[in-house]
């Protein structure tokens, strides 16, 4: 097992940012209007820079510039139009969770509030992005398919929240009522003997160390952290089973596992319902198999995309699930 660490300097670094809100993000998360600390950067949706779920244009990719009859300002030299009126229905939902008769008029009669919300969510679901960055995963899921998802967590270990956790993200099909979702950016895992971006995305830029580069198409990536370089927490791909399938990928950036634990620890405090524990088969060993209508309802705690759709293979076989959920109880309960 390989142990999560966090590289020195660009692991201080995006843990610094925390402590100077006036030039980056806070560290809190938001749920039902009421603000947590994680202990980690998040960008929230109100944020300059921020990814915000609930707008009803493009973000990425607007309409076209039609002509206007209205002259250009004098001097400016500048074509002046106007941008289609082109705006959708809503990428996200109401959370509709079975409940109790008295917490059903609770909610009619007052809305969502963290103690109501508690009792409701119990699963956190976890995704790759297979866009490779937080900017191109939002550009997908909200310019393109019009889904959502509560939390981006960004190659530099910046988390972006799209929407308040009382609503109802559209990520993971029959678990959408009662989850918390994340899509981690990484390009994502792929089938053994079929075509792969990986050649694309990741190159050796000595004998030990592998870094990641943003093809031409992607620009920049849009890190947080500008001159951030990311680099996988092995060097090497990693291959499993997930679904039957032989997959191979690479492993997430170390910023990115430290967040995600931290950005855990807040979740397991604000909602006890999610058990800090990954689907298992009967010998204790992950279970690499979607769960099954039955035992899908009756599970608890965190699990991977894979485990609800048997087509899906997120966050692939090079997530490191038992060091992951060691470092989470660990910083629940140091003793």
């Amino acid at each position: 097992m390989v142990v999560l660490t966090t590289c020195a300097s660009q692991g201080d670094r995006a843990r610094s940012v925390v402590q100077a809100p006036a030039t980056g993000p806070g560290d809190e998360i938001v749920v039902c209007g009421q603000r947590f600390h994680t202990g980690t950067p998040v960008v929230l949706w109100t944020d300059p820079d921020g990814y915000d779920a609930y707008r009803l244009e493009r973000r990425f990719t607007p309409a076209a510039l039609f002509p206007s009859s209205v002259q250009p300002e004098s001097g400016s030299g500048e074509p002046v139009g106007t941008l289609a009126s082109e705006t959708f229905e809503p990428s996200f939902g109401y959370r509709k969770p079975a409940m109790s008769a008295s917490d059903a008029a609770n909610l009619a009669r007052n809305g969502w509030s963290v103690e109501l919300l508690r009792k409701c969510v119990d699963q956190f679901v976890i995704h790759y992005d297979a866009s490779g960055t937080s900017r191109g995963c939002f550009r997908t899921l909200h310019d393109v398919r019009r889904l959502s998802i509560h939390f981006m967590l960004d190659l530099d270990g910046t988390i972006y929240q799209t929407l308040d956790l009382r609503e109802r993200a559209w990520h993971a099909t029959t678990s959408n009522d009662r989850s918390i979702g994340i899509e981690i950016a990484n390009i994502g895992a792929y089938e053994l003997g079929k075509p792969d971006p990986l050649s694309r995305w990741y190159a050796a830029d000595s004998p030990n160390s592998t870094r990641i580069n943003f093809p031409a198409d992607i620009g920049s990536g849009g890190l947080f952290i500008r001159d951030f370089v990311p680099r996988p927490a092995r060097n090497l791909p990693v291959l499993g089973e997930i679904n039957g399938k032989m997959m191979r990928m690479y492993d997430l950036t170390p910023q990115q596992y430290e967040s995600l634990i931290r950005l855990t620890v807040a979740l397991s405090h604000v909602f006890p319902n999610i058990a800090v524990d990954y689907p298992r088969t009967a010998d204790g060993a992950l279970e690499t198999r979607a769960l099954g209508p039955e035992r899908l309802v009756n599970y608890k705690g965190l699990l991977g995309h894979f485990h609800i759709q048997p087509e899906k293979a997120d966050p692939g076989p090079a997530f490191q699930w038992e060091a992951f959920r060691t470092a989470v109880r660990q910083r629940l309960d140091p003793s």
